[in-house]
């Protein structure tokens, strides 16, 4: 039995420490925001936080995770109001939708790191996350947009 923290939850789990994350929390504990895409971690779908690190839960055990905090899309906000979100349903960035959790968690996590990122920061740190509808440019817009709304006073 495992012990893992997840959205600011303790959850127990009962599975194999060599289990990967992404299957812990899609099968135990019922968190299906985190997309499965090719296992090798090489499409990023699969993006979540540790500690406010972008990771891909596909290749990461849930055994290495310790005391680390895990936060899924689920636990981003409970109504869209994370300013990432609001720029994705703004500027109606998914086509089909499938990646969007990891881009989402990959631009969360630049965001974290540089408030007001280049061009080039926003490519970079999303260079390891496939869209396969091509929305790139959208993505892109939406970070600068998701800058914009988190500088904006409330």
């Amino acid at each position: 039995m495992l012990t893992i923290n997840v959205n600011g939850s303790d959850r127990s789990v009962d599975v194999d420490p060599e289990t990967p994350l992404l299957w812990v929390l899609r099968d135990a504990v019922g968190l299906t925001g985190t997309k499965y895409g090719c296992g090798m971690a090489l499409c990023g779908a699969c993006t979540v936080h540790l500690d406010g690190q972008p990771v891909r839960s596909c290749v990461t055990p849930v055994g290495s995770i310790g005391a680390a905090k895990i936060t899924t899309i689920e636990g981003l906000s409970p109504d869209r109001s994370h300013p990432v979100q609001k720029a994705w349903i703004e500027l109606d960035v998914p086509q089909c939708g499938y990646c969007q959790s990891g881009q989402i968690m990959s631009a969360t996590a630049l965001l974290a790191q540089t408030p007001k990122p280049t061009d080039a920061d926003i490519d970079t740190a999303m260079s390891g996350n496939i869209c396969r509808c091509g929305t790139y440019q959208r993505i892109r817009a939406a970070i600068h947009r998701a800058a914009e709304i988190a500088g904006e006073k409330p």
